[in-house]
């Protein structure tokens, strides 16, 4: 592969950075100064939104008719970019999760009249959307498990369950939640799940409350809802697909999602990385900078190595799946989708320390950003699934 920007990519990025530079960062105070817990989006948003889509810096993220018409390997230093400032940007782009992936499974699995109804208005920005799979009472980490009902009845089906974290389902603007759940228990482990388009304001649709993430409430992305569905009816014709196809789909929806992920990571470990420097060479302790002190100078220089070791892995997965499809890279996602959350992590705590107080504190986006980074290592499946299943996929080749 060639690692150097082609001319659309370029062009991109220096718009990209130019929009980041005049208007995102400097709105970055009015959003930490919006009051939280009424789950709207800070007023700066539509601002940003605006400026973005008049730049055309609008569904980057989206391959094919429906976005911009970026490969992979185009729009992962993208959204490198927006993960800078991971709290507006995707969204001002209108890249933010979980409408990515909501809008790339319906551009893929939706009927012509799903994709009229919900698939346009989500393009569009004038709704937002969920997807509801994880649940409280059994272990999601393994998505066959979920207890969430959706049985037919004649012309419609009928959703019982209970989820939790479903992100985005707290914005007033989310219309539209993407159900997982079971239609036939008795069928194969995985033909059991299928999912199912449900209107927010559907009777039976209940939001419980909205759920924190080390005290953060998200509100940028919509919150994390827990959501009781209680004898909710909608149409047959808003089933995805088939029954049975659910897993399958969820499995689809996923991947592209791990890597964008991954993607905006480096940005925010690069965010660390520039923060950390500026800090270090403008404080004195015990007569001589911080960054003169041998600690300080290890951290920095295993950041950068760790970064660009990331930045290789996530380019050759982008790479592949615009070569070989999601399925061929599927290794490189599981690597990427493990390795990216814990470095940047291990990053981000070592410019928290280089800040000392100031470092968990409002007054930097350094403690935001290590929340984001640690939920990471559980969101879209934790550590553990992912390194059993690499491991088996790497094992089956000298057992088979």
């Amino acid at each position: 592969m060639d690692f150097a920007f082609d001319e659309t990519t370029r062009d991109y990025h220096a718009r990209l950075s130019d929009f980041l530079d005049r208007h995102v960062y400097p709105a970055e105070a009015a959003y930490a100064a919006h009051p939280r817990g009424d789950w709207r989006p800070p007023p700066v948003l539509a601002a940003l939104r605006a400026e973005a889509r008049a730049r055309g810096l609008w569904n980057l993220f989206l391959p094919g008719e429906h976005g911009a018409g970026l490969t992979n390997l185009q729009y992962a230093p993208l959204a490198e970019l927006t993960g800078r400032s991971p709290a507006l940007a995707p969204a001002a782009l209108n890249c933010a999760a979980p409408d990515t992936g909501n809008m790339e499974l319906l551009a893929e699995f939706g009927t012509p009249a799903q994709r009229k109804e919900w698939l346009e208005p989500l393009l569009d920005g004038r709704i937002r959307s969920a997807f509801a799979m994880t649940e409280p009472d059994v272990a999601s980490s393994d998505a066959t498990n979920i207890t969430t009902s959706i049985v037919r009845d004649g012309d419609e089906y009928v959703i019982n369950g209970r989820k939790w974290f479903i992100t985005g389902a707290m914005n007033p603007d989310c219309a539209i939640l993407i159900v997982m759940g079971k239609t036939d228990p008795s069928a194969e482990r995985h033909r059991q799940q299928s999912q199912i388009l449900v209107p927010r304001d559907t009777p039976g649709v209940t939001i419980v409350r909205g759920m924190h993430t080390f005290g953060y409430d998200d509100g940028a992305h919509g919150g994390h809802a827990e959501i009781i569905f209680d004898g909710v009816r909608v149409p047959a014709e808003n089933l995805i697909g088939a029954e049975g196809d659910g897993f399958a789909i969820s499995q689809a929806r996923l991947g592209p999602g791990r890597i964008h992920h991954c993607m905006r990571l480096i940005g925010m470990a690069e965010r660390a990385i520039e923060l950390m420097c500026r800090r270090v060479t403008s404080r004195v302790a015990f007569g001589r900078p911080l960054a003169d002190q041998g600690v300080v100078q290890d951290w920095i220089a295993e950041s950068r190595v760790r970064i660009e070791q990331l930045r290789l892995l996530v380019l050759k997965t982008a790479w592949l799946m615009d070569t070989v499809g999601n399925r061929g890279a599927h290794t490189e996602i599981q690597a990427i989708k493990i390795a990216a959350p814990s470095t940047v992590e291990w990053i981000l705590d070592k410019a928290v320390q280089a800040h000392g107080a100031g470092g968990v504190s409002q007054d930097t986006p350094l403690a935001q950003l290590w929340v984001a980074a640690r939920t990471l290592r559980l969101a879209d499946g934790p550590d553990e699934v992912h390194r059993r299943s690499l491991a088996r996929r790497e094992l089956a080749r000298w057992t088979s």
